[in-house]
This record gives C-alpha cells, sequence and structure tokens, in this order.
C-alpha cells in the first residue's frame, strides 16, 4: 500500500468514524443537557484538518488566505484578515485605526461611543489603545444602543472621533439614523459584526456599514473553526496595515501574495534592499522589516480549512437560526406580560445568534427563579453578556465620570438583573424545542398556581 493509498484510507476511516459517532449520538429528555449553542460538524471538517495537518504546514499560509479572499463577501466588504479569534480581530481592527498609515488615524485620547452593556472585548481595544470609551445606555427591548443617548454625546462633545458597538445576537439598531449621525459628525465607524453573520438591514449585509467590521468563529457563533475572527474592510490600504499588526507589525506583504512561500522572490521583487530609514547604507531583507508595533494574531492554516468546509453549510445554519428563533418567540408570546420579547429591528433581517428575553420589573418572579428553572431542567441559559460593563472589578472604577447608575444607565441596570437569552442554533431539534416548551409552560403552571394560592 503506497503513503498515498493510506491517506486515502485514513481520511476514509475518519469519515466513517464521524458518521457512525454522530449516529450513535442520542438525547435523552430530562437527562442531557440542551446546549444553547456549539459547533456543527461533520466528516468534512474533519478531513479537511486533518488533510491539513498531514500537509506538515501549521501556520497561516496558502488555505488561510484562501478563506480571506472567499469569506470578506459575507459582510458586504471587498477584502479582509483572518485571525486567531474574534476578540484578536476587534484589538486588530482599533489597532489600526490608529496607525500613522491609516486614513483617518486615531490618537491617544481621542473619545469613542460605546454603549455601556457590550461584551468587553469590544471596549477592551479602546482601553489598550490609549483612547476613551464614552458609554451611552441601551434600549428596549433590543439592548442595541440608545441613539438619542449618542446623539446628544455628540452634541456636546465635540472631541468624539468614533463609534463601536455590536449589533445584538444580529439585531442591528436603527442604521438610517446612526449612517446620518456618523456622516454628519465625521466619524470613524467600526462595526463588530460577530453576532451578526448573515443578518441585514434593508437589504444591506450587516458588516458592510463600518469602516471596518469583525466576525467571530467561537464554537458558539454562526459557524467556527475552533477559534477564529475576521475583520473586513472595503480599502485595500487598511487591508495590509491589518495584516501587517497581525504578523508582529512586518512591512513584507508577501503574506498575502505568497502564503507561505519564503523561498520564492518577495511580492514586491526587491526582498534585500535599502528598507531602513535608520541604516539606510543597509541591504536588508524585507520580510523582517517592521512597520508597525503589532502582535502575532495569526489562525493555524488547519482551522481556515474547516472554515472553508464551514462557508459550504452557512445556509442551512442560518435557515435553522430563523426557524428556531421564530419558534421560540411562539412559545413565550404566550406569557409576552411577563417578558420585552425580541422583534426585529424595522428593515432588518435578522439571522439571530440568540433569543433575548428581559423580565419586565413587573413580573410575579425574578430571571434568577426562571433560568434556575430551566437550568435545573437542564436547559442551558446564558445571562446578556456583561450586563452593565461598568459594574466589574475590572472597570467599576471608570463609574467615577458618571455618577449615580441608576441616573445614569438605568436600562443597562435592568439588563444586569433581568435578561437572559436561549439558544437558536441548529443543534436545537424539533424535539429538543417541544420539551423547551414543556419545561417553560411548566414554570409558568407552578408560578402563577403559586401566586394563586397566595392571594
Amino acid at each position: 500500500m503506497t503513503l498515498k493509498d493510506k491517506e486515502e484510507e485514513i481520511f476514509k476511516l475518519i469519515s466513517e468514524y464521524i458518521s457512525e459517532k454522530k449516529e450513535s449520538e442520542k438525547w435523552t429528555e430530562g437527562e442531557d443537557w440542551i446546549s444553547y449553542s456549539g459547533p456543527r460538524f461533520d466528516s468534512k471538517e474533519y478531513v479537511a484538518a486533518i488533510k491539513q495537518l498531514l500537509s506538515g504546514w501549521l501556520i497561516f499560509g496558502k488555505v488561510g488566505r484562501e478563506f480571506e479572499l472567499k469569506f470578506p463577501s459575507f459582510l458586504g466588504q471587498k477584502h479582509g484578515v483572518l485571525t486567531n479569534s474574534g476578540s484578536s480581530a476587534n484589538l486588530l481592527m482599533v489597532s489600526a485605526a490608529k496607525s500613522r498609515k491609516f486614513h483617518k488615524p486615531l490618537k491617544d485620547g481621542d473619545k469613542i461611543i460605546t454603549p455601556v452593556v457590550c461584551f468587553p472585548t469590544t471596549i477592551n481595544p479602546l482601553l489598550q489603545n490609549n483612547l476613551v470609551p464614552v458609554f451611552v445606555d441601551v434600549e428596549l427591548p433590543s439592548l442595541n444602543l440608545d441613539l438619542d443617548q449618542v446623539e446628544a454625546a455628540l452634541e456636546k462633545d465635540p472631541d468624539i472621533k468614533g463609534i463601536i458597538f455590536a449589533h445584538v445576537l444580529g439585531n442591528p439598531p436603527d442604521m438610517d439614523r446612526l449612517m446620518a449621525l456618523i456622516k454628519k459628525y465625521d466619524l470613524l465607524f467600526l462595526e463588530d459584526a460577530c453576532d451578526a453573520l448573515g443578518s441585514y438591514y434593508d437589504g444591506e449585509k450587516l458588516g458592510s456599514f463600518g469602516d471596518m467590521s469583525t466576525c467571530s468563529f467561537f464554537p458558539a457563533h454562526h459557524m467556527t473553526m475552533g477559534e477564529g475572527g475576521f475583520i473586513a474592510t472595503n480599502s485595500q490600504k487598511t487591508r495590509t496595515i491589518l495584516a501587517s499588526f497581525r504578523d508582529w507589525g512586518r512591512a513584507c506583504y508577501c503574506n498575502s501574495l505568497k502564503p507561505g512561500n519564503v523561498t520564492a522572490e518577495t511580492a514586491c521583487g526587491k526582498r534585500f534592499d535599502n528598507w531602513l530609514p535608520g541604516m539606510r547604507e543597509a541591504l536588508y531583507d524585507h520580510r523582517y522589516v517592521f512597520d508597525e508595533i503589532g502582535y502575532n494574531l495569526k489562525p493555524l492554516d488547519l482551522q481556515a480549512a474547516m472554515g472553508l468546509e464551514q462557508l459550504k453549510k452557512l445556509p442551512s445554519m442560518d435557515e435553522a437560526r430563523r426557524k428556531n428563533w421564530a419558534r421560540l418567540r411562539a412559545i413565550f408570546a404566550k406569557y409576552e406580560q411577563y417578558f420585552y420579547l425580541p422583534q426585529a429591528t424595522e428593515k432588518s433581517d435578522p439571522c439571530w445568534f440568540a433569543f433575548l428575553l428581559t423580565v419586565k420589573e413587573s413580573a410575579p418572579f425574578k430571571r434568577s427563579e426562571i433560568v434556575q428553572f430551566l437550568e435545573d431542567f437542564r436547559i442551558q441559559t446564558r445571562s446578556y453578556f456583561s450586563g452593565n460593563i461598568l459594574a466589574h472589578p475590572g472597570y467599576h472604577h471608570m463609574t467615577v465620570k458618571y455618577g449615580d447608575m441608576d441616573e445614569c444607565f438605568p436600562i443597562a441596570q435592568l439588563v444586569t438583573t433581568n435578561s437572559f437569552f436561549l439558544g437558536t442554533f441548529e443543534g436545537l431539534t424539533s424535539d429538543k424545542l417541544d420539551y423547551i416548551e414543556q419545561t417553560v409552560d411548566n414554570f409558568f403552571k407552578l408560578r402563577l398556581s403559586a401566586i394563586s394560592k397566595k392571594g
């Protein structure tokens, strides 16, 4: 048997193993957890990963670059950079916006509007880049940033230079109003679309509105490669800056035009030249010239190989999210008097990351009670990320700028105590959704019965 024959046998056995493993997996009601999300792989992702591993090429290379060329259109952009996580994508996006080469570079101390209810990796890059977050509250039921507060902040403070936020679980704010404000005040818009892959506003893809936009491939997200992230842009120049920051700050762009090819001539045709402004007489290798104070945030080609297979499945995975969200809304619509139920923003078509619920202040139960009930019956829930980020130990010192949290950010306070979400991903099969409905109905039957007895 030749090596090629053995390789094919390996791939065949992997396919058979994964297929048999999936067929043997059974969910038992009340015993096994209903996950809120997770990867949806079949044998194709595993074979692609092993094939890349056996090739002997591990780091970012031709497969990663192939993904970079295919993915930007999914965010409505032309160019992009693949990185090792969605968090790194946000860090690179903000860092690139401070580059001296960027078309509208930010400077230390510049102020950036961001919602106080967020995931930390949306605002951490601001702090890590010596920028100043200007927090605004969110609105119900979407939990998107309050555009009235955004407009008020812009009118009050001319030093605000940009805005960054994540579309909440795939549902955008009023993008017409937002983009009008961005144009009026000449703002940089950094669009976090990590939860919004496959979502639209007025026929345009979320991710297409920002100067740059990001996406995450964490296992809980719309697609995954284990870990991974992406930054998209319509500017080739910006794409070059992003790649430099990702690749140690390297000046050479061969990793884009000749990925993984370190033995051939460079893309510019001048590998050894007078590249160093500090030593003009030195002939130096362009591959080791550094333009930016960068990072090493590259993904593996193995991850990109899995991602290419996931792209083929996005239509069916997106359809499942929309369908499951609609089913969950029907389940909870029966109890609408107790919740702020999610609804798509006017003109939007979200591909829902999750099903968001905020318990009303007047409800005869607390979030903790319904969440504990669901978890007791092995239905996973999640809080809405940070709630009010300023309540957390790492950020609480910043409250000194704002004073009383209940006055400044009343909705954020409510989100922290009253909001949670359930999953929508493809793994929520009809039998699991039936069980969720049965469990929710039982919670309200018991709760309302207890209230009736007290009355």
